[in-house]
């Protein structure tokens, strides 16, 4: 079992971006010192529900700041970055970090960041397939060239090429994970054998499902049944730790609903289409009784439990709901020093 941390830079009503992007460097770090495995980092743009607008840039000065740690993007929006630079920098860190950087990636949604970075509803809605392959190319290739719809370009070679900078040829380049929120994302990830990120919205038995279901696919699709039957998922969800289950509850109960609305709200979507946001309270309660929040044994038995329903032992787990720093360095170190001895 592997337990990470989830960071959002989430910025609680009253607080600077630059207190909630601190916040998020030091949980970090503590994740380091606490024994977790990894840290997957979150990327949003012109919100506050998360300040860091890109998650690979945060990943190299984490990546700089630790030794140990692996370090994610959960997930690098591909609708609005080229994949042949987002490549370009997914190798960089692949190499220089001895292969501690893994690549999530996923569509993100409709909204107004299509219009800024130029991508536009197109590439948001049929461009994703296109814009994965390519990037998947580029991480597995000696040279690419581009002849889809959206990216032409005349064939260039790949440097650093991360298959060969490490170990010499054969050896593989950064792990690629894709987002996974519908049955057609599930098949996009499993036609290529690609991780599944599934997110902290949903349960264990929607997860189950989807687990089964990229399964389906993926040996629809060829992949080697024992290579299908190691996916390593890996499943998003909140923790946190309290001598008393209803402590733990409430420490994000104040916190949450607030910062959910103010983050939420301020989504815009790029065509003017009505999207209805989740009532952040009760979402707050959802969270609170589908994810590891309680005391120790509790947050064991919980992670174990949904280890067993889904087959995943990959965890991504929201450490800063509490919204304080203090708060959110204690969560850590407890969640490696109480929790995790229980898991392994």
């Amino acid at each position: 079992m592997r337990v990470g941390s989830f960071v959002l830079a989430a910025q609680f009503p009253g607080q600077g971006q630059g207190e909630a992007l601190h916040r998020a460097v030091r949980s970090a770090e503590v994740a380091e010192e606490a024994g977790l495995d990894s840290v997957w980092l979150a990327e949003h743009h012109f919100v506050p529900y998360g300040t860091c607008p890109s998650a690979v840039t945060l990943a190299a000065l984490l990546l700089g700041r630790t030794r140990r740690i692996h370090v994610g993007t959960a997930v690098s929006v591909l609708p609005t970055a080229h994949p042949v630079a987002l490549g370009e920098q997914a190798a960089l860190l692949h190499v220089t970090t001895g292969g501690r950087f893994s690549l999530g990636v996923g569509r993100g949604g409709p909204w107004v960041d299509l219009e800024v970075f130029g991508g536009g509803l197109e590439a948001y809605e049929k461009g994703f397939p296109e814009s994965l392959d390519l990037l998947l190319r580029w991480l597995r290739e000696p040279r690419v060239g581009g002849s889809g719809e959206r990216f032409a370009f005349r064939e260039v070679a790949v440097v650093p090429r991360p298959q060969e900078a490490l170990t010499g040829q054969g050896a593989e380049g950064p792990e690629v994970v894709v987002a996974c929120t519908s049955p057609s994302s599930v098949r996009l990830a499993a036609q290529r054998c690609l991780p599944m990120l599934l997110g902290m919205h949903v349960g264990d038995d929607e997860k189950a499902e989807m687990v089964a279901l990229w399964n389906r696919h993926a040996r629809a699709a060829g992949h080697p049944p024992e290579k299908v039957s190691a996916a390593p998922h890996v499943s998003a969800g909140v923790a946190q730790i309290a001598d008393r289950r209803l402590d733990a509850a409430e420490t994000l109960q104040k916190a949450m609903p607030g910062w959910l609305k103010q983050g939420l709200d301020a989504h815009v979507t790029v065509d003017g289409r009505h999207r209805a946001m989740r009532d952040p309270l009760a979402y707050t309660e959802l969270l609170c009784g589908l994810h590891p929040v309680g005391t120790p044994q509790v947050c064991a038995d919980r992670l174990a439990a949904t280890a067993e329903r889904t087959g995943i032992t990959r965890f991504a787990l929201l450490v800063e709901g509490s919204g304080d720093l203090a708060a959110t360095e204690e969560n850590v170190r407890r969640l490696g020093a109480e929790v995790l001895p229980q898991l392994r």
